[in-house]
């Protein structure tokens, strides 16, 4: 991996210095770049300092200093927040608004700076390899963790995926109907519940079952926010589930899915998993489906 290593500090070097990165004035505003983006992303709605920190991955001592300097430069005020005291929000004032359309418009001219140069071909060239770059870093921002199957990420979730095969399927979904998952058996030692997180906000999620037993784990819960799709996060939380499950002991992976679910279906055929006869009744599942575990 030292070669791709390399490789991704070279594009780093290129890109910090082709965007302005490295200037203390960004874009000739007198402001880093980082100052300019928070300005940003405040946007003409304004935004809790809360997502604004975690939106852009920033600790709360940073964001609070350079929210100091946008209200000393008349760009931006805070208070709390109209329905809970404890929340408080940011809003950029009118002044704030006219700097934030003018980065804009000198974003736009810096981006058609990096375009003019290039032939037609060269520049669609760039733009899909940018597109696919930006596909990529983003499903490397994503977090996979143990989750408490109580905790609000984990019941939005959880809603989310029920929500999602009731329009799917035929007759809908009642989740009383189908093999069970509870909050006791998603925790610990009896099972997990994975959650995917990205920039602090829940996107995906999978759960295990553990039968010490048999040496059998089941896969429950499978699903990701359609906003996410297309970036590899449904693999990856199966593969962390395979593993949670292989350092505990599990020798066997099992799961079941509905004929409606085929891009499910794809997945685990790509993933290693074997089609087998029924191995349950639940009144959902067309397709059951095994893995060894090493």
């Amino acid at each position: 991996m030292d070669g791709q290593i390399e490789a991704v500090r070279r594009f780093n070097r290129v890109i910090t210095q082709r965007v302005g990165a490295l200037q203390d004035a960004y874009l000739s505003r007198e402001r880093s770049l980082g100052l300019s983006r928070i300005l940003w992303e405040i946007g003409p709605e304004g935004a809790e300092i809360r997502v604004l920190r975690a939106r852009l991955g920033l600790d709360s001592g940073y964001v609070s200093r350079q929210l100091r300097v946008l209200e000393s430069q008349g760009l931006a005020v805070s208070d709390a927040g109209d329905r809970d005291g404890r929340v408080r929000t940011v809003r950029l004032t009118a002044a704030g608004l006219a700097e934030r359309a003018l980065l804009d418009r000198s974003s736009d001219e810096l981006a058609a700076s990096m375009l003019e140069p290039l032939t037609a071909a060269q520049r669609e060239r760039l733009v899909a390899a940018m597109a696919e770059v930006e596909k990529l870093v983003i499903a490397s921002l994503v977090r996979v963790e143990i989750t408490d199957p109580r905790s609000p990420d984990a019941r939005y979730c959880l809603r989310s995926y029920f929500d999602e095969l009731g329009r799917r399927f035929d007759a809908g979904f009642d989740p009383s109907r189908s093999i069970s998952a509870s909050d006791d058996e998603m925790t610990l030692p009896d099972g997990l519940l994975l959650v995917a997180t990205l920039s602090g906000s829940p996107v995906g999620c999978g759960a295990l079952k553990l039968h010490a037993e048999t040496r059998i784990a089941e896969v429950k819960r499978m699903w990701v926010s359609p906003g996410v799709r297309g970036l590899g996060l449904g693999r990856r939380l199966l593969e962390c589930l395979a593993g949670e499950a292989s350092s505990r002991g599990m020798r066997t992976l099992r799961l079941e899915t509905n004929q409606a679910l085929a891009e499910a279906r794809r997945l685990y055929e790509t993933a290693g998993f074997v089609e087998v006869s029924a191995f349950n009744d639940d009144p959902y599942a067309h397709h059951w489906f095994e893995r060894a575990l090493p």
